[in-house]
């Protein structure tokens, strides 16, 4: 038998009294944040909320996350995160292909009315009885008329509870996937998947009970809730919540807190290296870090190099995914790391290359990437057919495309999904991305493929500036093409002044293709 929640109550005994999580002015220990889920454990308990039984979970990041998600594991219910941007008709879709009977939903502030919009989509969705508001006050009523507050259901449950015997086997969370083709699929990780990728990740960044982590990444992101509230949970390690990432103040939190270990996408490396206010000792912050952690989307090799070289700790990139738990190969501390790589498979984990009819390809050659371990997913939940094409013989099909050089360490290229086939050659946008990078008045850079009638495909970059740059797209036009092969320069440069991101800081290429 095994239970996700032992994490918490382990630490909860063994750190009772060091800090767990701290928001703003507020800090809560281990033994405080254990004994709230055990609250919300009681409380659904009361509201008839069954082991196996689906509770969704919007909230950003406040304790009141791990406070309702630990709480719903402790009472063998199964975790739904939901992304904090989505809309009515997404939330009910969500509800509704989880099967999910309760909802906890954030109040949200005043750019993002998260309860409004998740009781619309909440009210569309018959099977799902239970809307519980997560109020910013936890002793104030709900602004949702009708709403029970999580306030409310822990009030008068008792800070302790017998959590349920579930089975290492049985599903923690079901993450939704991205759905860059058709609908998200929700991704089924087990209480085995989760306990053994947090460990995992503990031990990639070297997590101790003395560690401060900058926790920016959204917790409903896979990402952040393995590798840093999971793995900080089960090291001890006190987590910083930030809502919303701001490199002014993730700077101002890593001053106040010592932080320790940062985590966070690309494109906030690249927010951190651009922000140079001198009302901050970045030496100082810099000495205290003692690992940076990159993962969610591939970081640019100019971008890490400069990083590291204005900051002076070291970033461990990695590659992963929601359906990997997330964590498939990443760079060691202890071991060298190779720029752009993605490093080596994690204990447990095996990985190949093959090509489109399913054969090994040899070393230097690029693949898709297939990875098999007690890290895959059991399956996306109801999607028989989606299974039976992701996963096969226990290997899961990534969908991206990688190379593994002579010393074993992965590189990936790109999404098979991404892959712009320009008068029947191939181009990788990553490939094409690195190039224009490099150049001193490019900040950041994306690129697609368009619809052609001449070539199928054509290339299209978007690029966002440096401030005071004087570049036209012609001359962008032709540094890139000094520097790569012919087929592969873009044809089409637009300059832009922000690249649409996601919740999580990923750029969106979708709606960059929306654009066109």
């Amino acid at each position: 038998m095994l239970n996700l929640s032992v994490i918490l109550e382990d630490s909860a005994k063994r750190y009772a009294a060091k800090p767990a999580f701290t928001f703003g002015e507020t800090t809560l220990n281990f033994a405080q944040v254990n004994g709230a889920a055990n609250q919300v454990a009681n409380g659904l308990v009361k509201l008839g909320i069954k082991p196996g039984d689906k509770v969704a979970l919007s909230c950003l990041n406040l304790p009141y996350f791990p406070i309702a998600y630990f709480g719903i594991l402790k009472a063998g219910a199964t975790v739904v995160p939901l992304s904090v941007l989505l809309k009515q008709d997404e939330i009910a879709y969500h509800l509704t292909d989880s099967d999910s009977v309760a909802y906890f939903c954030f109040t949200g502030t005043a750019d993002l009315p998260m309860a409004q919009m998740g009781k619309a989509g909440f009210d569309e969705v018959a099977t799902c009885t239970n809307f519980i508001e997560i109020t910013a006050d936890p002793k104030s009523g709900p602004t949702i008329d009708g709403a029970m507050t999580l306030g409310g259901l822990m009030n008068g449950q008792a800070p302790t509870f017998e959590t349920s015997q579930t089975s290492a086997e049985d599903t923690a969370v079901i993450i939704y996937t991205s759905g860059t083709t058709g609908r998200p699929k929700g991704a089924e990780l087990t209480h085995s998947n989760l306990m053994l990728n947090g460990i995992l990740a503990a031990d990639l960044g070297k997590m101790n009970n003395e560690d401060v982590t900058l926790i920016v990444l959204p917790l409903f992101h896979i990402f952040a809730m393995t590798c840093l509230m999971n793995a900080g949970i089960y090291r001890g390690s006190h987590g910083v919540l930030l809502p919303r990432f701001e490199a002014e103040t993730a700077f101002g939190l890593m001053a106040k807190h010592d932080v320790t270990i940062f985590a966070g996408v690309p494109t906030m490396y690249w927010g951190l290296l651009n922000y140079t206010d001198p009302k901050f000792d970045y030496d100082a912050i810099s000495k205290k870090i003692k690992v940076g952690l990159s993962g969610g989307a591939a970081l640019p090799v100019q971008v890490l190099k400069d990083c590291e070289a204005r900051f002076g700790f070291k970033i461990l990139e990695g590659y992963g995914m929601s359906e990997g738990s997330p964590v498939v190969t990443f760079n060691h501390m202890d071991t060298e790391t190779k720029a752009g790589s993605v490093g080596t498979p994690v204990w447990g984990v095996e990985v190949k290359l093959v090509d489109d009819k399913g054969d090994e390809v040899p070393q230097g050659e690029r693949g898709e990437l297939l990875y098999r371990g007690h890290n895959v997913t059991k399956g996306y939940y109801k999607k028989t057919e989606a299974n039976a094409k992701t996963i096969v013989d226990g290997w899961l099909h990534s969908g991206d495309v990688a190379i593994k050089d002579e010393d074993g360490y992965y590189f990936i290229v790109d999404r098979t999904k991404d892959m712009i086939i320009r008068g029947g050659l191939n181009v990788y946008p990553r490939e094409v991305e690195e190039v224009m990078i490099k150049h001193d008045d490019v900040s950041l850079v994306a690129v697609i493929g368009i619809p052609d009638d001449k070539m199928g495909e054509e290339i299209k970059a978007y690029i966002v500036l440096e401030e005071g740059a004087k570049i036209t797209e012609d001359e962008l036009m032709a540094y890139t093409k000094e520097n790569i092969a012919a087929y592969k320069y873009p044809r089409i440069v637009e300059f832009i002044d922000a690249l649409p991101m996601s919740a999580t800081g990923k750029i969106l290429k979708k709606e960059l293709r929306k654009m066109v």
